[in-house]
């Protein structure tokens, strides 16, 4: 007690603003039920394993820990499994999957020695009861960060509800037998609130709910909002109606609150409160999915795969909708450049000694911890379960792992984002070029060892106009994003087969079975040269003939890096900027080359197209590409930004440019002649790229080639700062220089790994990776692992290869 008495200035009483972890080490994935407990420093509230409590007193001096220690209690009777009312964890009312419970116990440990004190005490210095409670009492900040981004959105009023116009039609709703006005359907059925009409929802990626009849009636009709019939109740327990029936507004995509929901339907004859509920609203279907989701249906044809444990095979637990992340990750962590920074060249030790104060907010230690808890082998063990006994002593081994919750991973790679700190499932493409753009970032100046470098590959276009002259623009790319063409698949004979037995079906209102259904079969090495062949540009402007002219644009890599992401373009924009995903298979072969994608650079006797010079009008915007922008609800000034910011490229080039911009601070000024011609560079922005090792010209036109986006500069730049003041800027090529950033070889490589998704778009459904490991396909599907059976390699959206040299 006298030790205890003698470092109480080292102990703290936590304050509401305090973080507290109690629930998982900052380190690893120990947890107060691992063996050995978790130590909380009662001065930072950081959690620690048993066998990392000595690094952090080695390297804070805090001595004093709250050692916690959960054991499982032992079931007196069978709990009943609650159904859940929404869409949450860890709140009343979400889900409980009958989860054994535990018993928690206490003692005060003082280091080094390891000396126990028993808690609670009455012997206990005061301040140490006090700060030991509030750690006890206060929910642990993982938890709270948990329960704060399940805790599902409550709608909002629609602010089409209280101006909503209503036809004086006639139509009146009978309050039972409703069908499809243009369909068989009687169930998913939505009645429009402005002319009464009754239409079926939308179709699911699966083939299951409507047939996209209401959303088409919208689209015709500019009708904004519909309630899903079956779902209006007069249940006074149901709380209030309004809220409770399920109405959609297409205008404003998403389900919303009509406060005058009642009048609207008297509109049509319908009393509200004469209605039972018949339908579950759509929160409460994606509810009952998500509690009886059948994940066979996407584990390779429904078979159950052969468990695999051990180092390289462990899972990680689905946090909520974030597959995406986990399936990124398994890949990630496959390749030779992150598993050796993150796992074999790097302790945990030596990333805990070299993080800040709270290594919970540093994203190379949760790297390292995250490398080191997949690739170990430390938690990738089976989970035990209770014998058929009853006796919660006697516990065998199952086939199911546990798996590790990414939680402080999550929490610090999302930092800040819009999108990946939420819980929504987000695109497993976009999530990729933003882990590997951090990892470039915290890994700055140390080139050698940053494993972002093994993706990353220098692109050349070069553009050759009707003058014979040519450009060439450089930049570096991580991915490789090809479009599918459809016209080229090879089994064009059994697609209008499947054509024309689509259309009797339809003619006689009936559905196709899932084996009647053909997918157009397209080879990879198609997409590849369709990213390769050459493209005409229309209304582009030669600075040679002073004039808009047609050019010839063609793309090569300057560079073949260690592991090549192909991005496969399923997600597509119909008429109407409508996204579609497209059902086909990509036919991809074990080994690829493309060593005939190297560009060749600058060739003898070409001769470039001279530079816009600063006085001369230079590029105005094409009119058609205005007018397109225009038409999608774009202002006019800044559709012409967009149109000279892109060389008149296209409109898909200039609505990018567009979308990437639009709060630039300069947007809505006038457009002047520097910005036809030669782009106005700010000079802070100079100094920025100067502050990071390069001369002041070569930022200069970095930032002139990059719209004065720094980001954009930096990646512009191939050559390190040590040669950037014998670089040639302007848009040339001095032959086939490679950046000495980046990797280079063979242009031959080997598939190891996809992932894939299911679903309608890169916002929901599920995202699988496979990789092949040890000479076979292993499937991480979450926190289930197992030996594949039938790997899904025609249905990948991303694939990653790795070179192979010699």
């Amino acid at each position: 007690m006298e030790l205890l008495r003698s470092n109480l200035s080292r102990v703290r009483i936590p304050e509401p603003t305090n973080r507290i972890y109690k629930q998982e080490c900052c380190i690893s994935f120990d947890t107060p039920r691992s063996e050995g407990g978790l130590f909380v420093d009662m001065n930072s509230f950081l959690a620690f394993g048993k066998e990392f409590v000595a690094w952090n007193y080695k390297k804070s001096g805090n001595p004093v820990y709250l050692h916690i220690k959960e054991t499982k209690k032992a079931d007196s009777e069978d709990r009943p499994s609650k159904k859940p009312t929404l869409l949450a964890l860890g709140v009343e009312g979400g889900f409980d999957n009958n989860d054994p419970e535990y018993e928690q116990s206490y003692e005060i440990v003082i280091l080094p020695d390891y000396v126990n004190l028993p808690f609670p005490s009455v012997d206990l210095p005061e301040k140490v009861r006090l700060a030991v409670d509030a750690v006890i009492m206060n929910v642990g900040a993982e938890k709270k960060e948990q329960v704060a981004v399940w805790t599902a959105d409550r709608k909002h009023v629609s602010k089409h509800a209280m101006d909503l116009k209503q036809l004086d039609n006639g139509v009146i709703v009978p309050p039972s037998g409703w069908k499809c006005e243009k369909c068989d359907k009687t169930e998913n059925l939505w009645l429009n609130l402005t002319d009464g009409s009754t239409h079926c929802g939308r179709r699911n990626w699966d083939g299951t709910g409507g047939n996209d009849h209401a959303v088409n009636h919208y689209n015709a009709t500019g009708y904004p909002l519909a309630v899903k019939l079956g779902t209006i109740t007069a249940d006074l327990e149901a709380a209030d109606a309004a809220v409770t029936s399920d109405v959609y507004s297409y205008a404003e995509d998403e389900s919303v609150v009509d406060p005058l929901l009642a009048q609207h339907l008297q509109h049509f004859g319908i009393d509200f409160s004469s209605l039972q509920k018949t339908e579950m609203t759509t929160a409460e279907r994606e509810l009952d999915q998500n509690t009886n989701f059948d994940w066979n249906r996407i584990q390779e044809s429904g078979q159950e795969v052969e468990p695999l444990f051990g180092p390289g095979y462990t899972g990680l637990v689905n946090l909520g909708n974030s597959c995406y992340l986990a399936a990124t990750m398994q890949v990630v962590f496959s390749t030779g450049g992150f598993c050796s920074r993150y796992y074999l060249n790097q302790s945990l030790e030596a990333a805990f000694g070299s993080a800040p104060a709270d290594p919970t907010v540093d994203l190379n230690t949760q790297l390292t911890k995250l490398a080191h808890g997949l690739l170990s082998g430390k938690y990738s063990i089976p989970a035990t379960k209770k014998d058929d006994t009853g006796d919660s002593a006697q516990t065998t081994l199952t086939d199911k792992q546990e798996g590790i919750p990414p939680r402080m991973f999550k929490s610090v790679i999302a930092a800040n984002h819009p999108e990946f700190s939420t819980m929504r499932q987000q695109d497993a493409l976009e999530f990729f070029l933003h882990l590997i753009d951090q990892v470039e970032r915290i890994n700055t100046g140390n080139q050698v060892s940053d494993p972002s470098r093994s993706f990353k590959f220098g692109v050349e276009e070069r553009l050759q106009c009707s003058s014979g002259k040519v450009a060439y623009n450089k930049r570096c790319d991580y991915i490789l994003s090809l479009n599918i063409p459809l016209h080229k698949a090879t089994n064009k004979k059994e697609l209008e087969d499947f054509k024309r037995l689509k259309n009797e079906k339809d003619a006689k209102g009936e559905e196709l079975s899932s084996d009647e259904i053909v997918r157009p079969r397209v080879p990879l090495i198609d997409c590849l040269d369709c990213f390769a062949a050459p493209e005409e540009l229309h209304d582009f402007y030669s600075t040679a003939l002073k004039a808009k002219t047609t050019a010839i644009k063609s793309v090569g890599l300057t560079s073949f890096p260690d592991y090549l992401v192909l991005h496969m373009r399923k997600f597509v924009l119909e008429e109407g900027w409508v996204p579609k995903k497209l059902d086909v298979y990509i036919d991809v072969p074990d080994t690829i080359d493309i060593s005939a994608m190297r560009s060749k650079g600058l060739q003898p006797g070409e001769e470039l197209l001279p530079d816009a010079g600063t006085e001369d009008d230079g590029i105005s915007a094409n009119e058609d590409i205005v007018n397109q922008l225009l038409s999608m609800g774009f202002n006019n000034l800044h559709c012409q930004k967009a149109a000279i910011n892109t060389m008149n490229a296209g409109v898909e080039e200039a609505m990018n440019w567009l979308l990437n911009h639009m709060n630039d601070p300069g947007i809505d000024e006038p457009i002047t002649k520097s910005q036809k011609g030669a782009l106005h560079v700010d000079q802070s922005k100079v100094e920025t790229l100067i502050s990071f090792g390069f001369e002041e010209e070569v930022a200069r036109k970095a930032l002139q080639a990059s719209d004065g986006d720094i980001e954009k500069a930096t990646e512009w730049i191939f050559n390190p700062p040590s040669d950037t003041s014998n670089m040639d800027t302007t848009p040339s090529s001095s032959g086939n220089v490679v950046d000495a950033a980046m990797s280079d070889g063979q242009g031959r490589y080997r598939l190891i790994g996809l992932v894939s998704h299911i679903g309608s778009s890169t916002h929901c459904g599920h995202y699988v990776a496979h990789i092949r490991k040890d000479g076979r396909w292993v499937i991480f599907n979450d926190d289930k692992v197992g030996a594949s059976k039938n790997p899904p390699i025609d249905m990948g959206y991303l694939y990653f290869f790795e070179r192979i040299d010699g």
